[in-house]
């Protein structure tokens, strides 16, 4: 499986968990990938923390959140939870 049908069953898989992105938000989460030269492994964390923390899809949250874990090479869940600790994106449980 590539990287584009990984993020695209991402995307379905948030949509069957009620996230009901519209087209242009997910061309935009395609945009920013290509724009800040993530992983897939980042989009799915950024998305994933920019639907957590902001309660809906905010896009300038969502590069800043992309730009984040590429300048820090962010993969893991554990990492990105971490780091949005430490610069204060997020509140410690």
């Amino acid at each position: 499986m590539d990287e584009h049908e990984v993020l695209a069953y991402f995307l379905e898989h948030l949509w069957t968990k009620g996230f009901k992105l519209t087209d242009e938000e997910v061309r935009f989460i395609y945009f920013g990938k290509k724009y800040t030269n993530a992983s897939v492994s980042q989009v799915k964390l950024a998305v994933t923390f920019t639907l957590q923390l902001q309660l809906s899809f905010d896009r300038s949250f969502y590069i800043s959140l992309l730009e984040l874990f590429e300048k820090h090479a962010v993969v893991q869940t554990a990492e990105a939870r971490q780091l949005l600790i430490e610069t204060g994106m997020m509140k410690e449980k």
